[in-house]
């Protein structure tokens, strides 16, 4: 078996995962970064269903930004993500920060929520 570095943070991502759980009153907000955009979803481990789901591909943010992949795109999508979470009525969450390190595009994100209203 080969050891690529997707495999190796899916197995980080599966271990986190045993230790996070989110309900329905905090919900676990997990996220996912490629290359060209980054993802984020609130979780209901309990009644695994999805919450809220967004990504830099949601034309809202797409069209304000020249590229998605970078910190920037990462910034916008956790302010506008605290803000349609907001809307839900969800202030408090657990972060799964996915098998990524909390650097870059990760702490950025991270860094935006929590400035628009998220607890964590």
């Amino acid at each position: 078996m080969i050891n690529t570095k997707e495999q190796k943070r899916v197995f980080r991502h599966k271990r986190i995962c045993k230790k996070v759980q989110g309900t329905s009153q905090v919900p676990r907000m997990c996220i996912h970064r490629s290359l060209k955009n980054m993802s984020v979803s609130l979780i209901d481990d309990v009644a695994r269903k999805t919450l809220i789901g967004m990504s830099t591909a949601h034309k809202d943010i797409k069209n304000k930004l020249k590229t998605c992949g970078n910190i920037q795109g990462a910034t916008s999508l956790g302010g506008a993500f605290a803000i349609k979470a907001q809307e839900k009525g969800i202030k408090k969450v657990c972060f799964d920060r996915g098998g990524y390190l909390y650097h870059g595009r990760v702490k950025a994100f991270a860094e935006a929520a929590r400035k628009g209203g998220l607890e964590f």
